[in-house]
C-alpha cells in the first residue's frame, strides 16, 4: 500500500480490541484520532481490568481496576472514542479461551465495525528482544477467531441470535506491533493528541511517555515518506479474485 492510499483510507466504524487500558494509546491513538475526527464512529474494547499493573503496596487491584477503567475512559474521550466496552478479565491471566472468544463475537454483532484493530498475535518479541505480554497474544488470537468465522457465521455461538446480534462480516483486520506491518498511517497531525490520551494514564505513565511516543512514531515511520507513523499488519477480506495477490 502506498502513502497516499493510505491517507484516502478511512471506515466509517471501527472497534480497537486490547487487553489493558492503555495499550490502545500505544498502539493506535494516532490513527484512532485521525479517523474519529474525519467521522469514523470508534469503539474500545478492553478485555482486562488492568488490576495488576501497580507496584505501590498500598494498592488494591480493586482499586487499580476502578481507576484504569477512569483513566481509559478519560484517554478515550480525548481521541474521540465514542464506545467503550470493559469485558472485566483478570489481568496477567488471559487465554484465548472460547469464553473470550464469544465475549468478542458478541460485541462484533452488537457494533458492527468496518474494521477491527488488534494486537498482532504472532508476534512473540517486539523490536526482536522485548517479551511480547501474553495478554496482548492471547487478546490478539481470540479476536482475530472471533472476526472469522464466528462472527460471520450464524450458527457459532447460536446464544447470540437469541439475544438479537445477527452474524456481521468485518471488512478488514489491523493487527498492530507486527513484524510484518504492510500499511502506515502519517500521524504528525495527531501526535499531540496520543501524547494527551497517554498522559491521561497517571497510575501507569509519567511525563517522559511524551518522548518516548514520538521515537517510537518515528521508528514505525522509517523508509515511508513522512516523519511520524503508526504501522499494521493489514487483512482485508473478501477481496475480488484479480485482488488475490501478496500485498504491498
Amino acid at each position: 500500500m502506498t502513502a497516499s492510499e493510505t491517507e484516502e483510507y478511512r471506515p466509517e466504524s471501527a472497534m480497537v480490541v486490547v487487553a489493558h487500558p492503555d495499550d490502545a494509546e500505544f498502539m493506535v491513538a494516532g490513527t484512532v484520532a485521525k479517523w474519529a475526527g474525519r467521522g469514523t464512529e470508534v469503539t474500545y474494547a478492553i478485555i482486562t481490568n488492568g488490576n495488576k499493573g501497580s507496584e505501590d503496596p498500598e494498592m488494591t487491584p480493586s482499586r487499580l481496576a476502578e481507576t484504569r477503567e477512569a483513566e481509559q475512559r478519560a484517554a478515550g474521550r480525548i481521541l474521540g472514542v465514542k464506545h467503550f466496552e470493559f469485558l472485566g478479565y483478570e489481568d496477567g491471566y488471559l487465554v484465548p479461551t472460547l469464553d473470550l472468544r464469544r465475549d468478542i463475537t458478541r460485541l462484533i454483532r452488537k457494533h458492527r465495525p468496518e474494521v477491527v484493530l488488534c494486537f498482532d498475535p504472532t508476534t512473540r518479541f517486539i523490536l526482536g528482544s522485548y517479551p511480547n505480554h501474553p495478554d496482548h497474544r492471547a487478546s490478539g488470537d481470540a479476536t482475530v477467531d472471533a472476526i472469522f468465522p464466528s462472527a460471520r457465521d450464524r450458527l457459532t455461538f447460536p446464544e447470540l441470535l437469541s439475544d438479537g446480534l445477527e452474524p456481521h462480516k468485518v471488512a478488514q483486520l489491523w493487527m498492530g506491533g507486527s513484524d510484518e506491518a504492510n500499511v502506515w498511517v502519517d500521524i504528525a497531525e495527531t501526535i499531540e493528541l496520543k501524547k494527551q490520551a497517554l498522559l491521561a494514564h497517571p497510575s501507569q505513565l509519567d511525563e517522559g511517555i511524551a518522548d518516548f511516543v514520538v521515537q517510537m512514531s518515528r521508528g514505525q515511520a522509517k523508509d515511508q515518506p513522512f516523519e511520524l507513523a503508526e504501522s499494521f499488519r493489514r487483512i482485508i477480506f473478501d477481496r475480488p479474485p484479480e485482488e488475490l495477490a501478496p500485498q504491498d
